[in-house]
């Protein structure tokens, strides 16, 4: 069964998995915490009790198993080796970018279900470990390592990376927004872990640099109960400044060296001064367009000429109607102009 191995509460791979009465299986921290809320199961309502949860021995094994296999390989995997695409047809594809959904070639049925993120014209500055270890985090999308073609003499490897993820099953926050009216406690309750995955990045050095709807990944929708939302945050660090990858030299522009012009600061604009402030501006827009349903910012303006010159002399996006005085007050302090008077920490709540 696909998944097995993911908690159905954090949606995260167990570490310490117990069994309820249910029959169900959880991640210990997780499910004790949801008893003492709740008192009932999250999948079935049926009464449970701290007591009565016992570790899952198998389970354990497995995970174990399955991190000690990706630590063998120091977290690089070979493409038709360990893993494969299941389709030529990417899941989703921007400029310079890829995404399709893959399988594993050993143990599928056991393992998290994965996706390969392709990224043109960069390659990896760190090692295959440093990437797995920075999205150890419950709001960050799980990157299991790195995949290799296996040719090390083929232009499109020497020329790319690819990495390898968990696969959001509900897709990007930006898709769900065109099909589905999310309210604002929902809304803020998203904010809140992006929020606290921009902490862990910015604690670890590392400055997004394209937040978007489109990068924020949806693990867990529910309309009616807002904490039992769950997204993650996903391409993190590709820019032109990044720690994490360089720009080859065969590909004039990639991904990796364009500015995201209209959810950027006015800074990046204006010198490509990337800073944790600089993110925290970016998370105003994307919050503008989470309330706005997915509309592109700036709409009416033609080019990103003039949404360069719009955004440097401070111009401000306009309050949604759906947005609560509260909230847009917490918006517009992300686009202050000044760095010295731009806030550095949100609290979206």
């Amino acid at each position: 069964m696909h998944d097995s191995l993911i908690c159905p509460i954090t949606f995260d791979l167990f570490r310490d998995p117990v069994v309820g009465e249910d029959g169900h299986t959880y991640e210990r921290e997780a499910i004790t915490k949801w008893i003492r809320e709740h008192g009932t199961s999250p999948l079935t309502r049926e009464p449970l009790t701290v007591e009565a949860l016992r570790p899952n021995r198998t389970l354990k094994k497995l995970v174990d198993e399955f991190e000690t296999a990706s630590r063998s390989k120091h977290f690089q995997f070979k493409l038709g080796v360990d893993v494969k695409t299941k389709s030529h047809r990417a899941l989703f594809q921007t400029f310079g970018k890829a995404i399709y959904e893959a399988e594993w070639l050993k143990d599928n049925d056991s393992r998290p279900r994965i996706v390969l993120l392709k990224i043109d014209g960069a390659r990896a500055k760190k090692e295959a470990s440093f990437y797995v270890d920075l999205t150890r985090h419950p709001n960050i999308v799980r990157t299991f390592g790195l995949v290799h073609s296996g040719d090390n003499d083929d232009d499109d490897a020497q020329n790319s990376v690819t990495l390898l993820q968990e696969l959001a099953p509900e897709g990007s926050l930006y898709e769900v927004l065109q099909h589905i009216g999310l309210n604002e406690n929902i809304l803020q309750a998203m904010f809140l872990q992006i929020t606290d995955a921009m902490i862990f990045l910015a604690h670890n050095g590392i400055i997004h640099g394209d937040l978007a709807c489109r990068n924020v990944l949806v693990f867990r929708l529910d309309k009616q109960e807002p904490h039992k939302n769950i997204v993650k945050l996903t391409d993190f660090g590709i820019s032109r400044h990044s720690k994490l990858y360089a720009p080859t030299n065969s590909v004039a522009r990639t991904t990796i060296n364009i500015v995201p012009t209209r959810y950027a600061a006015p800074e990046v604009l204006a010198n490509e001064q990337y800073s944790e402030k600089s993110d925290v501006y970016s998370m105003g827009v994307l919050m503008w367009e989470a309330y706005s349903k997915g509309k592109i910012p700036w709409s009416q303006s033609n080019s990103d000429n003039e949404v360069k010159r719009q955004v440097t002399q401070g111009e401000k996006l306009q309050k949604p109607n759906n947005c609560s005085t509260q909230m847009w007050s917490v918006i517009e302090s992300c686009f202050i102009l000044s760095l010295c008077l731009r806030t550095s920490r949100l609290d979206p709540s």
